[in-house]
């Protein structure tokens, strides 16, 4: 067992893309995720989990179908299951995902911006 911290700002300043989740830690059948995003996201949905999101920088916007809901840094939110949301970020934004192994970004929707896999950082 690792027994260095996980520095997020660290791992987050590793790479440039968005909306590309990257694997930082694992947690049972979870794993932690660091993401940059920027702009407006697809609808979509996890039919088989709830998805955690937590702002470290910047202004996220979840959409949802009835209606909206509004992060800044050290703010979480967590979409249900099933429940068809689109993130939304206003300028760029660094959060933390928390999602079983496995979990496409894009949920049902697919296209392209799905992400590949990546577990580089981890």
């Amino acid at each position: 067992m690792a027994r260095t911290p996980v520095d997020l700002a660290r791992k987050l300043s590793a790479f440039s893309d968005h909306w590309s989740p990257k694997v930082v830690a694992r947690l049972n059948d979870y794993e932690v995720k660091v993401v940059k995003l920027a702009g407006e996201f697809v609808w979509h949905a996890h039919d088989d989990t709830d998805e955690l999101f937590l702002v470290l920088a910047g202004t996220l916007t979840i959409r949802l179908e009835d209606g909206e809901v509004s992060l800044g840094p050290g703010q979480l939110f967590v979409v249900s299951r099933g429940v068809r949301h689109c993130p939304v970020a206003d300028g760029e934004v660094h959060a933390v995902l928390i999602e079983p192994t496995g979990v496409v970004n894009t949920g049902d929707a697919g296209g392209p911006l799905t992400a590949r896999y990546d577990d580089s950082l981890a």
